[in-house]
């Protein structure tokens, strides 16, 4: 009724492999952006901005950049927490040395220094995957802590081990510090995810991510029919710590404004974003939106229907909320390994043939 191809047709393959082939797709697409840009900043409060939309922002940029290297590449990482800690202190480190340049550069060259460090973890890869990589990749992430809290220089030797965001502004008005309105926190956080989405779609959809997902399926298959894995796997390593690490570092600057690495980035870090894309769907990036929104609003809404409501402790809905999420994600892997996304796949199916489904 509402879902329909019908005198919806491509006359050029330009028109036929865009993102969104379907007109009412692209119009529903173009309708969140205005909504998200045109809209939500006008009527968005501190509260909003710090327990739901800000975190989802950045949460959701880490786990489309987890997803690329586990969903579409099948490399498992538990090291995601670590790679956000380079992006943090990378990001610290050039607010500190460079005040004059621009926070938005800053965030891009924390990117750029986190792939960096992701290539660098990621050449284990080529020569053990699956459960070994997964201990590699963990490896990585408490190493990365300890030498965050061991060497001073990436704190500029601060008494307390903490780091903390300078004032710096965009075009004018304040995005850290602390005094910063939400609106800017929210619009500098949904500018860099809507770049980071358009890029890994379009990524996915070419032919990277089409070796990718060969390398996935079966990489000894990909290599015979003139894959490269040496390439493949690192520039999935490349992208998806630029994500993470752009992640990292708003999440730092922006959100939080000050951290210490063992109590923000451990490895908890790194199982919620992973449980992010298992719930969302692994190889979807849709999958990442979902999953990020489902772990960021499932506790505010038990915070505030269990403890604000029914006056439960907060102990226990904090329990709760475990259960939830390792039921969520048993019944995911065991029912539908692509999570959220297949589901809203089939719910689109369904659609499409209504009053008929099948």
């Amino acid at each position: 009724m509402f879902y329909r191809e019908a005198g919806d047709f491509s006359t050029t393959y330009e028109q036929d492999s865009q993102t969104f082939p379907i007109r009412f797709d692209r119009y529903r697409y173009y309708a969140v952006l205005a909504i998200a840009f045109l809209v939500i900043p006008f009527i968005i409060n501190d509260y909003w901005a710090n327990a739901v939309f800000v975190p989802f922002l950045i949460y959701a940029i880490a786990a489309i950049g987890l997803n690329i290297l586990t969903g579409y590449c099948g490399q498992v990482s538990l090291g995601t927490g670590g790679f956000m800690a380079v992006g943090a202190y990378a990001c610290y480190k050039f607010m500190t040395a460079f005040p004059d340049v621009n926070i938005m550069i800053h965030v891009l060259l924390s990117g750029l220094v986190t792939a960096g460090v992701g290539v660098l973890f990621g050449l284990p890869s080529l020569r053990i995957k699956g459960f070994y990589l997964a201990v590699a990749t963990l490896a990585a992430q408490f190493f990365l802590v300890w030498l965050f809290n061991k060497v001073p220089w990436f704190y500029n030797y601060s008494a307390s081990g903490q780091i903390s965001a300078p004032e710096r502004t965009v075009f004018g008005v304040n995005v850290t510090g602390p005094s910063v309105d939400a609106w800017a926190k929210y619009m500098i956080c949904l500018v860099f995810l809507t770049l980071c989405a358009i890029i890994a779609r379009n990524l996915t959809r070419g032919s990277v991510g089409r070796k990718w997902m060969a390398i996935r399926d079966m990489d000894i298959a990909a290599e015979i029919i003139g894959v490269n894995p040496l390439r493949a796997k690192l520039t999935a390593f490349m992208v998806s710590s630029f994500f993470v690490g752009i992640a990292g570092a708003l999440f730092f600057s922006v959100y939080l404004g000050a951290a210490e690495v063992g109590e923000v980035f451990g490895i908890q870090k790194s199982f919620l974003v992973l449980f992010m894309i298992i719930i969302g769907g692994l190889g979807s990036i849709f999958g990442s939106f979902a999953g990020a929104a489902f772990m960021v609003l499932l506790p505010v809404l038990l915070k505030n229907i269990l403890v604000g409501g029914l006056g439960w402790d907060t102990a226990l809905a904090a329990h709760l909320e475990f259960i939830i999420v390792g039921a969520l994600i048993i019944i995911f892997l065991i029912m539908e390994p692509h999570g959220l996304a297949q589901l809203w796949r089939v719910a689109k199916e369904k659609l499409r043939l209504w009053p008929f489904p099948h």
